[in-house]
């Protein structure tokens, strides 16, 4: 088996990530830092990243997460903010991200061990569909919404097709739900940014055609069988 996928069967870290675990020399084989990426796992190879032994998982586990403010989308923060790890101790399994929502950004963030799903869904080719709810400052136009809609340009990038459906006008500001299947780097903030009203309140409803519904924040549950097979074939 390939370095990467072992280590991402592992429940360690997705594909991508485990690239670079590699190339930053953070694993060893038989006792020797392994920096070969294409490297094939034999049997009786012992695999070792931070002086632990891993072992690819066999049993899969898919989990949605209603992730609060506050919480970072990563294993380890230096800076000792809480992770989205700390509300998932108690499964017992290690398990990581797809994808990732911003600090300040909350909603269903999907957890998982199985690597090869996770490399799949974060590759650029997958368009998979992803639903926002956001509260943004001021009135946000028909006509605004419309350019969002068509696409903006947000620094040197004009961002694809979106549907907007603006919810609500309250006094001071706007909700509005918007469904892009990109995921550039706080791309939501950008695009109303780009039309001139701040986002307030960032909240990911859906993914696909996996809802958010009623999960408590800062709870979990697990996904249905439905659910994974949809994600498996996006």
């Amino acid at each position: 088996m390939r370095l990467n996928k072992y280590i991402a069967q592992a429940g360690v870290a997705s594909r991508r990530k485990a690239d670079e675990l590699i190339e930053g020399g953070r694993v060893r084989i038989n006792g020797k830092v392994m920096s070969e990426l294409g490297y094939d796992v034999a049997d009786g190879d012992v695999v070792e990243i931070g002086g632990r032994v891993i072992k690819p998982e066999k049993k899969m586990t898919y989990i949605m997460l209603n992730k609060p403010l506050g919480y970072i989308t990563t294993a380890v923060d230096d800076r000792e903010r809480p992770t989205v790890m700390d509300l998932v101790q108690d499964i017992g399994e290690r398990l990581f991200p797809i994808g990732r929502l911003d600090y300040n950004t909350t909603g269903m963030l999907l957890m998982t061990n199985d690597g090869d799903l996770a490399f799949k869904l974060t590759h650029p080719k997958h368009e998979i569909t992803k639903t926002y709810r956001v509260r943004v400052a001021g009135v946000l136009s028909s006509e605004k919404a419309a350019r969002l809609a068509k696409g903006v340009d947000i620094g040197g990038y004009v961002t694809a097709r979106a549907t907007v459906r603006i919810e609500k006008q309250l006094e001071r500001s706007t909700i509005v739900e918007i469904e892009i299947h990109e995921g550039k780097n706080r791309q939501i903030r950008k695009m109303f940014a780009s039309v001139g009203n701040k986002v307030l309140e960032l909240q990911r409803i859906a993914i696909g055609e996996l809802r958010l519904g009623h999960l408590k924040e800062g709870h979990y549950r697990k996904l249905t069988q439905r659910e994974i097979d949809f994600l498996r074939n996006s």
